[in-house]
């Protein structure tokens, strides 16, 4: 039997994870080995998780990375075969979600399998949308030999809701320690170079989503402008990701025009910074970048050309 671990990366969780732990208290199937690593919340995010019986493990806010934190979690649970990852402002929709991720794991050629998200009950129809054009309602299989059809979504994964074969993500080199953000994608695509395949269930579902403002829209898409700079290997691998944002703004203006058309002019503008950001993204100066970025601390600890390995593969 496989022994499972769950990892939560933490910050001052709020109100929602009340609800969080509540919604975890219930599932089906609960993980062997409970991990959250907070960092150094200013409220009870820390204490109700050990309530829970969660262990904890503090680090300073400023050490928050999102490869390297999870890198040190994996490395501390080492005696699960699978695990887990989940964020704190992902909410499971169902007692058996967890159970039906981990269900993927009976296929031995999975390497790693994602959940599907679902917008929270208050989303904007922007939001909405951009959960419903990425996590359809059916499940997925994907290998290296699908990438034609799939372009760079081949690559596509969530830590938000997502677990990894241990064996697989150590052939995949672990966790990069110093990336922006896309830790995720990053280990998707070495699997699936590896031979590994990518799971989507469309059944273990949680609630998850954001409202961005125009700001934060444009700051997300350059981070990921950065990520792909640096990790020129997986475009080359896997195709440009160009085709995908076509097809996601003829998705979104089919969905307003039903939805919500007086949001169409607001979601033309998002489109243009989500573009230009994703342009300027890795051609700045450090010091420029750090004022475009949402992950300003990055830009502190990471490494001048520390990224440079990863320009092949």
């Amino acid at each position: 039997m496989s022994k499972v671990g769950l990892i939560v990366p933490t910050l001052n969780a709020g109100r929602l994870w009340h609800s969080w732990l509540k919604a975890f208290e219930q599932q089906t199937l609960k993980p062997d080995y409970l991990l959250v690593i907070d960092s150094s919340s200013s409220d009870d995010t820390a204490a109700l998780a050990r309530a829970y019986g969660f262990t904890v493990k503090v680090i300073a806010k400023a050490e928050f990375n999102h490869g390297r934190t999870r890198q040190i979690g994996v490395d501390m649970m080492r005696e699960a075969d699978i695990i887990a990852f989940l964020t704190q402002d992902a909410l499971l929709a169902n007692p058996d979600a967890i159970e039906q991720l981990l269900a993927a794991f009976d296929d031995k050629q999975v390497g790693a399998a994602y959940g599907r998200q679902l917008p929270h009950r208050n989303a904007g129809p922007i939001a909405a949308h951009a959960r419903l054009f990425n996590y359809p309602p059916e499940s997925q299989l994907r290998g290296l030999e699908d990438k034609e059809r799939f372009g760079i979504k081949t690559a596509f994964i969530s830590n938000s809701f997502a677990a990894y074969r241990r064996s697989a993500l150590t052939q995949a080199g672990g966790f990069p320690v110093d990336t922006i953000m896309n830790e995720d994608t990053y280990v998707a695509g070495r699997m699936l170079a590896a031979g590994w395949k990518i799971a989507y269930c469309a059944d273990a579902q949680v609630f998850h989503s954001h409202d961005y403002h125009f700001l934060d829209e444009f700051k997300r898409y350059f981070d990921i402008g950065v990520f792909h700079t640096h990790t020129p290997w997986l475009q080359q691998l896997f195709g440009g990701a160009s085709g995908e944002g076509r097809r996601y703004v003829i998705s979104e203006m089919r969905y307003l025009l039903k939805k919500a058309p007086w949001l169409i002019p607001s979601a033309m503008l998002r489109t243009a910074l989500k573009w230009l950001g994703f342009k300027m993204g890795g051609t700045l100066p450090r010091s420029v970048s750090r004022c475009f970025s949402l992950h300003r601390s990055y830009w502190l600890t990471a490494l001048p050309g520390s990224a440079a390995k990863d320009k092949q593969m």
